[in-house]
């Protein structure tokens, strides 16, 4: 079976670590565009379990369109409260009867956006201060042709595509550690104020790193302006130790630099949300599949959470060629970068792309011949599984945002 795949040698000075300049953002967890993120993907695994459970297949879905509207609140040293609550709607397309048997789609998406908030937010009073509404639509039936053929191979949905690289630079795993350290279980344990609505932004410049923090503080955890600015100042010593651990570079950390010099008017919420006070979230607005937003790599604007994990290339393709980046690069140290684009072409087999680019930046001296070798093996092996790929992505084995 032709694989369609090109396999490019690139100069060194494509490499990112070569660059002068580099930004990478994290938007963290607790954030609008993040949290809606999460609860139109975790949609979409729920809708394939209740299409595996109920008709044997995952049927046409794509719930990939939704919207955090921010609320109104009141925080002050000690205390906060919401005013006006903050609303989550979801909307998308997605088949609700088959075969005789009825699948409530919009209630199964409700449900999901309650426990999802409940599970990554600590301060938000779910049924009290916030409203869910899901306008979910009747999906075709008729969608199902392009799923499957006679092998059991789906057809692509669209001509689309999905970028992917590997490994990551030093400030992008540092963005991304940085987060995931403060929105640790074990860092609330021991800083609590800090809220979940976190965002990392790390330049590079030449070997030294500036990371700028915006962290939403709970207001009942702060006692007074001095309080805040203790638990500020404690919360950029444990990141500054965190980046010793990460990257051997001169690292600077701001954590947030809106606050005054003077007076109360600091980063405070009730929730450790900035959707309580207007902030808004939309569908594909915030980390691509990788978790990071990096504007000096090459990216894919596809939003990739609540599409379908059967045929969707804008979803499947994306998280394929990070994936397939990573085990190339993991598999050979003499690759110090693996950029990977898949296109497809709609109604063809999505196994079969109509190209599969790999462009390879490596070590001197390395023998490029056995290099490409091992990356295209690499690269069929992914193809040929395609089929366990997507159905672990159903499973939510691989994060969307």
């Amino acid at each position: 079976m032709a694989k369609n795949i090109s396999i490019s040698k690139l100069d060194n000075s494509c490499y990112i670590a070569n660059k002068r300049t580099e930004y990478v953002e994290r938007k963290g967890m607790g954030h609008p565009d993040s949290l809606i993120d999460g609860i139109v993907d975790e949609t979409s695994h729920a809708l394939s379990r209740a299409y595996l459970g109920q008709c044997d297949a995952i049927l046409h879905h794509n719930v990939d369109k939704g919207l955090i509207i921010g609320g109104a609140s009141e925080a002050k040293f000690g205390a906060g409260k919401i005013t006006k609550k903050i609303e989550v709607i979801i909307t998308g397309r997605a088949t609700e009867t088959f075969d005789g048997k009825r699948i409530d789609v919009n209630e199964i998406a409700k449900d999901v956006a309650l426990s999802y908030l409940k599970k990554n937010t600590r301060f938000l009073d779910i049924e009290n201060e916030v409203s869910f509404e899901s306008r979910i639509a009747k999906g075709s039936t008729d969608l199902m042709h392009v799923f499957s053929r006679s092998d059991g191979v789906p057809l692509a949905n669209d001509t689309s595509f999905g970028i992917g690289f590997a490994p990551f630079s030093d400030v992008e795993r540092l963005v991304l550690e940085t987060e995931r350290y403060l929105n640790g279980k074990e860092y609330k344990s021991i800083m609590p104020a800090v809220g979940e609505d976190i965002k990392v932004m790390g330049l590079r410049e030449g070997d030294g790193i500036v990371l700028t923090i915006a962290i939403a503080f709970v207001a009942h955890l702060v006692k007074d302006l001095e309080d805040y600015n203790r638990q500020k100042e404690r919360v950029k010593s444990d990141v500054e130790k965190l980046a010793k651990r990460v990257v051997a570079k001169e690292v600077t950390v701001h954590v947030n630099t809106a606050d005054p010099l003077d007076g109360d008017e600091v980063y405070l919420t009730k929730s450790g949300l900035s959707a309580e006070a207007g902030d808004d979230g939309s569908v594909g607005r915030g980390n691509r599949v990788n978790g990071l937003i990096t504007p000096f790599r090459h990216m894919s604007l596809e939003a990739a959470a609540g599409k379908n994990p059967v045929n969707h290339i804008g979803k499947i393709y994306n998280l394929l060629a990070t994936q397939m980046a990573n085990s190339i690069t993991k598999e050979q140290p003499s690759i110090l970068e693996c950029d990977i684009a898949i296109l497809s072409q709609i109604g063809k087999p999505i196994d079969e792309p109509l190209n599969l680019n790999i462009e390879l930046v490596t070590e001197s001296g390395a023998n490029f011949g056995n290099v490409e070798s091992k990356a295209r093996y690499q690269a069929e092996k992914w193809l040929e599984d395609l089929k366990n790929f997507t159905i672990d992505i159903s499973l939510g084995k691989y994060m969307a945002f």
